[in-house]
Formats: C-alpha cells, structure tokens, sequence
C-alpha cells in the first residue's frame, strides 16, 4: 500500500475543499454578516494548512493508485472531509448547536441524506444556510470525481479512485477512453443540470438565494431546505412540478444523461431496463399514495401534486417534503419509506440499494423458479443483448446480506437508546439509504437523539453513501496485508 502517495492525494483533496469555502464567505460579506466571514475563513485556512502540509509531506512521491489505495483514500476523505465540513457550524456559535450537531449536519450534507439536527432555519444566517446546500451539492456528484477531473497527478490511478466512489454494481464501464475525460462529462451535466434547474426556480418565482440553494439540494439529491417547512414554503405548483421532473431526470444514470448530450438521442432512455423499472416504480408509488388518500378522504386542494411530489422525493431518496407524510395514513408512509429502499438508478446522485441491483435481484429470483420447474435448463440472466457475468449477481446477493445486517445492527444500537420501533426503524432506513426524513420522532428533525443514536446514525449516512463494503473493507484484516 502506497502511504505516501495516499497521503499527498489526500492532501490534494483537502486543499480542494478549503477552496469551496471561498463562496459562503463572499456571500457573508455581501449580505453583511461579517461575524461569519472569520468562520469560513478560519476553517477554509484550517483545512488549506493540513491539505498544503499532507500534500508537501509527500510532494516527490508519484506513481498509479492501486484498487486498494482507492479505497482507502476514498474512506478516509469522507470521514475526514465530515470533521473539516463541521467546523464552520460549530464555529458558527449558532443557539443549541453542539460538536456532535455540527458533525452530523455535515455529513447529513456531503453524503446527500438530508437528515437535519437544525431547526429555526427561517431565523438563521444565509451564508450559512448556503454553506449546508453547498456541502450537498460538492457530495451529489462526489468531490473525489471532481478531483479525477482536475488533478493530473492521479494519472492511471484515477480510476481506482473513481471505481471506489461511484455508485452502483458495475463500476468499470467508462464513457470515455480515459477516466479525466469521463469525470468532467459526468461534472458538465452535473453543472448544466444545476444551471437549469436554478434558471426554472427563478423564472416560477423563487429568490435569487432560493433557487441556487434549491438547485444544490434537487440535482444533487440531498432534500435540505432553506426553511423549517422545506419545500410546503413555497405554495407554487409550478415550483413543485419543476422539482419532481428534476428529481426525477436526477435519479437517472448521468452516463444516459452523457450520452443523450453528446448523441443528440433520448431513445436510449427507453431501452435501458433500469431506467424503465425505475419509472414504473416512480409512477405506481405515486398512483397508490393518491388513491389511498383519495379512498380515506383525506381530500385537500393540491393532492394530486402532493402525492407525485412525496412518491418521487421519497422514492428517489432527495427528501423533500410538501406536506407532513407521516400523519397520512400509516400504509402509505410505510410504503414510501420501503420504496427508498430501492431508491434511484447506479450511477446517479441518489440512494437506496439501486434500481440495478433490485432488477437483478428480481431476475435472479425469476431465474431460480425456471430452474425448479426445468432443472436441466441453462438460464442466463440477459440486460439487453448481454449477459450478465454471475460475479456480479453474486456481488449484489452479497450486498444485500450486509446491507441488512448493518441495517439490523444500526437498529438494534438505536433501539437500545429507548428510541420506539417506528422511529428507530425509519431512522435506519432514512439514514442507510440517504433519505433524510423519517416517522416519528424523526419525522421533522434528529435534534432530540442522544448522543449515541447520533453517531451510529452518522456511520449509517456513510456507509450508505460508500455503499457499505467500500467502508467495511477497513475492519477486514487481509485488506491491510501487503
């Protein structure tokens, strides 16, 4: 394992992270909330001064990452990229905010969950309200493939890095030669995608500040929210369909979106079986959860865009919210909740266990029940004219046996804390699959947690994020032998 080299990439990250600091700063300036500019910069010279000095540390150490450095630096930044990201909300002195509030709220942002300890947020400073939509925005695409874009010294071993980050089981497929090449098509659509979702914020009515901090929360699919009523602020349903449809167009894998852009062709949407299930999916959460408040007479104006609203934040795990879903009928939560299971396409800003695996699940349970009723036959598992190599449908079979049992364990740590079924068990699901919201206790905010439940919840966030083996690799000791 190549420590150095690891170390100086670490570095490089860290300093590319201090840059990103510039810009809450500018705005504390401009809205004249001065005591917060010292905030930003202390923390943006802070994180510059360690990234200079890890980076200098190893400055003559060159070479190619290996898969294995990949994964270590990749585990090491988001645990490390959490603490530096709290610092500004700590430092902040804001009313009731404890270090462990500041850490959660920070990774909550850069893994895109959602999940807020905050409240009073129509009452706090801008800049900082900006800071919390940026961190989202920065973990949406993942800074680690901005940093495959930018950093020539990752050379061949940007790869391995971007391997160890992205999301979703096949994790080798390029959408250009070279892996630089590729990270800054997947950042071009991720920016263009921003852009145009701020410009429709605007043009239907939003503030300037609004809509650049609602564009950070939609295209990144993270749900935070520049007031304590999130997204039900804003009684405009044009702003809510603008929402759905790039909520919607950002649960899809950004390689489609990639080569719809640069083929001038949207048919390849309609071939791609995980984007078709995924629609579907979308589509009857949101007919069901209309049809159940509609047959409880749970009428009100508005409920059709609401149940499309709450079935796509839900179900592509953004978490926004328009209207108080817990106090719906009980089935319909639940059944929103157990939809984000499943969550958006690999290879988008989403969460969840990924459309791709759920599919391939699906068609390995449908291959088994071929095989009982025809024991001789050869059933091969087929994703358009492709076969899919069984190494990979037992990678997903192995995905979910941990998932669940980190899941259960995450659970059981919660309910030791007296935390009631409902609450704890939505508490998982929400953090473990980058949600945000949950029931219960939950349902608004994670400020009433202990201390515990907050840290375990802050791991469940991470390794939801990292999906789960990236950070489990750390416990296992054949990964530290040489």
């Amino acid at each position: 394992m190549k420590f150095p080299f690891t170390t100086k990439i670490l570095g490089a990250l860290l300093m590319i992270f201090s840059l990103a600091l510039i810009f809450p700063g500018f705005l504390a300036y401009f809205l004249d909330e001065k005591e917060y500019i010292q905030t930003f910069l202390t923390t943006g010279f802070i994180t510059l001064l360690i990234g200079s000095f890890l980076y200098f540390l190893a400055s003559d150490k060159n070479g190619d990452l290996r898969t294995k450095d990949g994964f270590i630096i990749t585990i090491f930044f988001w645990t490390v990229l959490g603490f530096f990201g709290s610092l500004p909300l700590y430092l902040a002195n804001l009313e009731g905010v404890r270090y462990i509030d500041a850490l959660f709220e920070s990774i909550s942002g850069l893994t895109t969950t959602g999940a807020t300890v905050f409240a009073g947020l129509d009452e706090m400073p801008r800049s900082i309200l900006f800071y919390r939509q940026l961190l989202q925005w920065l973990g949406g695409m993942g800074i680690i493939v901005l940093a495959v874009a930018v950093l020539p010294l990752l050379g061949v071993g940007g790869m391995q890095l971007y391997k160890a980050e992205a999301p979703g089981p096949l994790k080798d497929s390029k959408l250009t030669p070279r892996i630089t090449e590729t990270a800054k098509a997947l950042w071009f659509v991720y920016l263009t995608m921003t852009l145009s979702c701020f410009l429709l914020y605007k043009y239907f009515g939003m503030s300037w500040f609004d809509a650049i901090c609602h564009a950070f929360s939609t295209v990144s699919i993270g749900g935070f929210s520049t007031y304590d009523e999130n997204f039900a602020f804003f009684q405009n349903e044009s702003l809510r369909w603008t929402a759905i449809v790039f909520m919607v167009i950002s649960g899809i894998n950004f390689a489609l979106h990639y080569l719809a852009w640069t083929k001038k062709r949207l048919f390849h949407y309609f071939y791609d079986s995980e984007v078709k299930l995924y629609l579907v999916l979308l589509s009857s959460t949101a007919l069901i959860t209309y049809l159940t408040l509609y047959f409880s007479k749970n009428l009100y104006d508005g409920m059709v865009v609401d149940s499309i609203f709450q079935a796509v934040s839900i179900g592509t795990t953004t978490g926004f919210l328009t209207s108080n879903y817990s106090n719906w009928p009980l089935f319909v939560p639940i059944m929103l909740l157990i939809a984000a299971f499943v969550g958006a396409c690999a290879g988008s800003t989403g969460g969840g266990i990924k459309v791709i695996r759920a599919l391939i699940l699906i068609r390995q349970g449908s291959s088994e029940i071929t095989k009982l009723i025809h024991p001789n036959a050869v059933v091969t598992i087929k994703f358009g004219k492709k076969s899919l190599d069984p190494r990979v449908s037992e990678s997903v079979w192995g995905f979910f046996a941990v998932y669940v049992a980190t899941f259960l364990v995450i659970l059981m740590i919660l309910l030791s804390q007296n935390m009631d079924f409902l609450s704890a068990f939505s508490a998982v699901g929400a953090t473990l699959n980058n949600l945000g919201p949950g029931l219960g206790e939950v349902a608004n905010n994670y400020k009433s947690l202990t201390d515990i439940s907050k840290i375990a919840l802050c791991l469940s966030m991470l390794l939801g994020r990292l999906e789960i083996f990236t950070l489990l690799l750390l416990f296992t000791p054949s990964f530290w032998r040489n």
